[in-house]
């Protein structure tokens, strides 16, 4: 069993479909509980795509790290990039979950989506890089 997955993403959307083949794999070999990897890929998903879409100020090529480990009763992962400063738990706009979908403001749903689907998320700045950090009970 590796307990271990790290991956180097470039700034590219379509690297999400090779993440989430690397995730799938990474719960299958470990032999934990099948909706983990969509609940990581949901979060991956959403966290990643707003990064790929609005994080750089510029369109050169740019890293996007993703760590997960399996340990004890808990899955943990990490995304950590070069984006600009940005703390999406902290900064995203709170969704509208009272209108008609077609009334509702853009923004804050997928932030949203990922706390609730979380058992922890939480964002630093470190050594002028974004760490989100992500866990969920494997029980």
């Amino acid at each position: 069993m590796t307990n271990r997955l790290e991956m180097v993403l470039r700034n590219d959307l379509s690297e999400l479909e090779r993440l989430a083949a690397a995730v799938e794999e990474f719960i299958e070999r470990n032999d934990l509980p099948p909706d983990l990897s969509f609940k990581f890929n949901l979060c991956f998903d959403e966290l990643i795509t707003n990064t790929v879409s609005y994080g750089y100020g510029d369109a050169g090529p740019h890293e996007i790290r993703v760590r997960m480990e399996a340990g004890g009763t808990e899955l943990r992962a990490e995304v950590e990039d070069d984006a600009d400063a940005f703390d999406p738990f902290a900064e995203a706009p709170p969704p509208d979950l009272t209108s008609d979908v077609d009334d509702r403001r853009v923004g804050g749903l997928g932030v949203f989506l990922v706390q609730k689907t979380m058992d922890h998320a939480s964002y630093r700045r470190e050594g002028g890089r974004n760490l989100i950090l992500l866990s969920k009970s494997i029980g």
